[in-house]
């Protein structure tokens, strides 16, 4: 098991700390609303990864290998999601009670990982490369599960607080208008990487 442990966490690490469609929600969402009212978020990204890598494992790959248009099917509703998520961070405004604009909830979240076109390609990578020949594959899936869900606890929590860090400095409206702005054309520039792959 330790051939595949270090191997294995520093790639998690590595995908879960850079730049992609869950953290920088999550960044604008700390921004837009705070860290209390982003823990459902949160919540649904740090489990809904690990669900989605176990179900992956122990069956809907062999979906995708047998129907591979499911999953162009998911990633284009992936793309189209993210970029509605874009337009949706663009325009949003300084949170305010009288507002009806909400973070993502708990299942949202949840649900968005299977349309996420850089988590499901991940997970679909890491079983085929890092499960192959184990003699111990139900270990290894369960393994590779706890280590995203810790990985995924640290990148998460620390990208919300940059984005609470973010809103200290953005005072004015004006400015929280452009952080949103940028932070929506990074959302939306991750939706061409992600398709050029």
């Amino acid at each position: 098991m330790s051939d595949f442990f270090w191997p294995f966490t520093s790639l998690a690490i590595a995908a879960s700390f850079t730049p992609g469609p869950n953290n920088i929600m999550i960044a604008a969402s700390g921004a837009n609303f705070g860290y209390l009212r982003s823990v459902p978020h949160m919540l649904g990204v740090t489990f809904g990864f690990p669900v989605m890598l176990v179900a992956l494992a122990f069956g809907l790959g062999e979906v995708f290998h047998n129907w591979p248009v499911i999953h162009d099917v998911l990633r284009y509703l992936g793309g189209a999601f993210l970029l509605y998520m874009a337009w949706r961070i663009a325009v949003s405004g300084r949170a305010q009670v009288k507002q009806r604009s909400e973070p993502l909830t708990f299942l949202q979240a949840s649900a968005f990982q299977w349309i996420n076109p850089k988590g499901v390609l991940f997970a679909i990578s890491v079983i085929a490369t890092f499960t192959a020949d184990a003699a111990n594959f139900q270990q290894r899936i369960m393994a590779m599960a706890l280590i995203t869900w810790f990985t995924a606890f640290a990148s998460i929590n620390t990208w919300c607080i940059f984005g609470i860090g973010i809103r200290q400095v953005l005072r004015s409206d004006m400015h929280l208008r452009i952080f949103n702005i940028t932070m929506a054309l990074l959302l939306a520039g991750s939706v061409v990487y992600l398709f050029l792959l």
